[in-house]
């Protein structure tokens, strides 16, 4: 059971997110049938709303699932989620926007044709904070080493699912051991991301992370750094491939996801990274709070 309030909008029903809401043989809880994207606010205003909307559709057309609904729709419901939201929690700050869509229920078996029509499902609560001492003292990570990254091959980590069994059991195993998060290997013994985030170094004042090839999920946060903000704030980038021996060479860690834009790594099973406010890390983020103030000014339309 939740500890705060969640708003949840079911096909346009709003509700209380701690009350049932699917049939049982809702092909998402069956199978993890479903794809989702998650925004967040940065001074009310719904970010990156285009980006999002672009990788769902890519994740649709992965999976053959027929996208029944469209952008505008999708706003109006959010709004509606949002101010349901509003009413129950008042001044609840920036806000976490979760969009999942299963292809919807159906007899018994795999065959996806057995499925009626697709279900949507708005989540919404307050956005997730990294506490400060946290981003002082830095993350701390550790290396799965009882699995590996589910092949490209196989379930590309690139299709933003509701398939989580391998992220969720790497972590579970990094928790084990005392850490925050976990890095994950691919098959070839490179990094490819941690649980929920995509992953970046600093080597020489360079922002390093490892390529989409490696078989990690495009994040918004690391294409909007690399497209763009990064090198505003005056960081060139490099996508390369990183395996564990390489930690030593890498000055600085971070992570990079859209509820938590930059968060510092302090350390990797030992290895240490520098930090504080004068990192490669910590302009970054300055930079990237810049540049959602800009998006935020620009686009009023999007205001949730």
């Amino acid at each position: 059971m939740p500890t705060h309030y969640i708003q949840a909008n079911t096909n346009g029903r709003l509700h209380p997110a701690s009350e049932p809401s699917i049939a049982p043989l809702n092909r998402g809880f069956l199978y993890g049938d479903a794809i989702y994207e998650v925004w967040r606010t940065y001074h009310g205003v719904i970010f990156a709303w285009e980006e999002h909307w672009k990788r769902m559709r890519a994740s649709a057309r992965a999976v053959h699932m027929h996208l029944d609904i469209a952008p505008p729709q999708i706003l109006e419901e959010i709004r509606r989620t949002v101010s349901a939201f509003r009413d129950r929690v008042p001044n609840s700050g920036e806000l976490y926007i979760r969009l999942q869509v299963t292809r919807g229920a159906g007899p018994i078996g795999l065959d996806i044709a057995l499925a009626d029509k697709a279900d949507f499902l708005l989540l919404v609560q307050p956005c997730p904070e990294v506490p400060k001492a946290r981003e002082r003292e830095g993350l701390r990570l550790s290396v799965a080493t009882t699995m590996r990254r589910n092949p490209v091959q196989s379930l590309d980590p690139a299709w933003k699912t509701g398939n989580y069994l391998n992220n969720l059991l790497c972590l579970r195993e990094a928790r084990a051991r005392g850490a925050d998060d976990v890095v994950i290997l691919n098959l070839a013994g490179e990094v490819t991301e941690a649980s929920v985030a995509n992953i970046g170094f600093v080597r020489d004042g360079k922002l390093v992370t490892p390529p989409l090839s490696a078989g990690i999920l495009g994040g918004i946060t690391r294409a909007l750094l690399l497209d763009g903000i990064a090198a505003a704030a005056g960081i060139p980038v490099s996508e390369e491939p990183v395996q564990p021996a390489d930690f030593g060479s890498m000055g600085e860690c971070f992570l990079m996801s859209t509820t938590k834009d930059i968060v510092p790594v302090g350390e990797i099973d030992g290895v240490r990274f520098k930090l504080g406010p004068d990192s490669v890390a910590s302009r970054l983020k300055r930079a990237f709070a810049e540049a959602a103030r800009e998006y935020a000014s620009s686009h009023p339309e999007l205001a949730a």
